[in-house]
Order: C-alpha cells, then sequence, then structure tokens
C-alpha cells in the first residue's frame, strides 16, 4: 500500500506524468464545481429550497459564525476564502472512502500548496484592510528589532499548517495499515467511519488556524491591545 499518491502514476501527457495527486485533486474540484452547479441552479428567492440547498446554507452560515466570532467583524469577502479551503480539504478526506481513491491531502505537495496560498492570503488581506504601509508596520512591532523574527515567525506558520495536516492523514494510514495487517474483516468498516469523522475536524482545525492568523493580519493595533489585555 502506498502511504502517499505522488507514487502512483495514472497516465502521461506529452510525457508528463500525471500521478494520482494531481488526478484525484481534478476528481475533487468536478466534484464540487458539479455539486454547486447543480444545487444552485435554481437559486432564485422564490424558489423552495431543497435538501442539498439546506444543507450548502447551513455549511456556510456556520462558516460565516465562526469567523465572526474570531474576527469580531462582517465575514465579508474572507468567507469564500475560507469556504473554499474547508470543502476542498473535507472533500477529499470524506472521498478516501471510496475504493481506489488516495486522498491529495495525503501529499505533502498538496498540503504544502495549500499552507502556501494561506501565507499568500495573510498578507492581501492585512494589506486591504491596513494599506501597504500600515501592513508592513506591524513586522516592526514590538520594535524594529523583531523584523526577522517576525518574518521567520510568519513563514512557520505555513510550515506548521502544511506538516499538521499532512501528519494527520498520514498517521491514520498508518494506523490503518496496522489494523487490516491485524484483523482485515473488521477494522476496515471502522477505520472508514473513523476516516469520515476526521477529515471533517481536519478541515475545520485547518480552515479555523487560516482564520486566526488573517484576523490577526486585519486585526487594528487597539483590538489587538484589548486582545492582549483581557488574555
Amino acid at each position: 500500500m502506498e502511504l502517499t499518491p505522488d507514487a502512483i502514476v495514472i497516465f502521461s501527457i506529452w510525457g508528463i506524468p500525471i500521478n494520482a495527486t494531481i488526478f484525484n485533486t481534478w476528481i475533487v474540484m468536478a466534484v464540487l464545481t458539479g455539486l454547486s452547479a447543480l444545487i444552485t441552479r435554481n437559486l432564485r428567492p422564490s424558489a423552495p429550497p431543497n435538501r442539498w440547498r439546506t444543507t450548502l446554507e447551513v455549511i456556510v452560515q456556520g462558516i460565516q459564525h465562526q469567523i465572526e466570532e474570531i474576527t469580531r467583524r462582517p465575514p465579508g469577502s474572507l468567507v469564500h476564502f475560507v469556504s473554499t479551503l474547508f470543502l476542498f480539504i473535507a472533500t477529499c478526506n470524506l472521498l478516501e472512502v471510496v475504493p481506489g481513491f488516495d486522498a491529495p491531502t495525503a501529499s505533502l505537495s498538496t498540503t504544502t500548496a495549500l499552507a502556501l496560498s494561506v501565507l499568500i492570503a495573510v498578507p492581501m488581506f492585512g494589506i486591504s484592510r491596513r494599506g501597504l504601509r500600515g501592513y508592513l508596520k506591524t513586522y516592526l512591532k514590538p520594535s524594529p528589532i523583531m523584523l526577522p523574527f517576525n518574518i521567520i515567525g510568519e513563514i512557520s506558520r505555513g510550515v506548521s499548517l502544511a506538516i499538521r495536516l499532512y501528519g494527520n492523514i498520514m498517521s491514520g494510514a498508518v494506523i490503518a495499515v496496522i489494523l487490516l495487517s491485524v484483523a482485515p474483516f473488521f477494522f476496515p468498516v471502522l477505520m472508514d467511519l473513523l476516516g469520515l469523522l476526521t477529515g471533517l475536524i481536519q478541515a475545520y482545525i485547518f480552515a479555523i488556524l487560516a482564520t486566526v492568523y488573517i484576523s490577526a493580519a486585519i486585526a487594528d493595533s487597539g483590538e489587538t491591545q484589548n486582545e492582549k489585555e483581557q488574555t
């Protein structure tokens, strides 16, 4: 059993190998795009809500509520970014119960790409909120001597996000291999159920951490100081 889908080559395009990570990422993108188009095809105020639309609204409203709890302000455009992260990771992990499907999140390249998207989003949201000059000043607090340490801390956030998500997926795969070798008829069902639960938890934690990092970038200096005094 391959623990990472990077080692599984599905086919090649003009000599470029397409491994399971890339191919399954395309599948996840197609599933999310298809479901979104299917659920929202009749989206209008006069149309009665159906089960799928209600489910999607509950998920989006839940994400909006979590963002408001963390940032203490309306979610705005942040809900689009965080929702995309959550739905992509959750779908990758949930589809892992399908035989033959290897979750793209089990690849370090995918988790690194997700972490890089957060690293890029943090300054983008910070600059849109504070302006370029105001955001860059945050790296000089509490004193200019902290500049290199603040930059290192920013990079370490992305590294920790990638390793945390990748480690959780890999640890689950290793445990599954061990249990399947002990009791191959009983534990597959149990591991599938456990995988569904942990997949959702991992997606939730990643989205929450991304929201926390972005919230720190867009928070006003007065808000940041009040939070420190409260803690």
